[in-house]
């Protein structure tokens, strides 16, 4: 597909799905965990984000590399299926990107919504975007926004919480 994000998936050779999970803690899922959609990565690898922030620290932020040696694969459903994965059982917010979009200061910002192809908040539905052209419109900006705006309530603290409401 020529518009598709397939190329990007695949610039260190295997298709890589990049997922990102703040809110599950620190101590990654089982491999097992990723045997979803029909589809078993060849590798994962997860990382615990080394030196993040306190706030992230406290909630726990893992990155998974989900890669697959069929490069023909299609892995948009594989990709939502991760992403709900990621989100089951906690108060989460995850996120597929590209590599090298991952920055503590730009989680879901606008400067990186065309890199992210998908997110879930827990208790909703997956979001994927397979269209390279979408990923790069205002709609899907604004859909990241809203992501961006559950990530932020996470990582707020019950004491931040309480002084917005009286603020309002």
């Amino acid at each position: 597909m020529a518009d598709g994000i397939e190329e990007f998936l695949c610039w260190r050779g295997p298709a890589s799905v990049d997922v990102f999970v703040l809110g599950a803690g620190n101590t990654p899922l089982p491999n097992e965990s990723f045997r979803l959609a029909g589809l078993v990565p060849d590798a994962v690898l997860p990382y615990v984000l080394l030196e993040p922030p306190e706030d992230i620290e406290r909630l726990g932020l893992v990155s998974y590399d989900l890669d697959f040696d069929d490069t023909s694969l299609d892995l948009r459903a594989y990709t939502r299926a991760a992403l709900r994965r990621v989100c089951e059982g906690s108060r989460a917010v995850a996120w597929a990107a590209f590599e090298g979009s991952f920055h503590y200061d730009e989680l879901l910002t606008d400067q990186v919504a065309h890199q992210v192809y998908g997110y879930c908040v827990s208790g909703t539905e997956p979001v994927v975007e397979w269209d390279r052209a979408a990923l790069r419109s205002e709609e899907w900006r604004h859909r990241i926004a809203g992501a961006r705006t559950a990530l932020d309530a996470l990582r707020s603290t019950p004491e931040d919480r309480a002084h917005q409401q009286e603020s309002a």
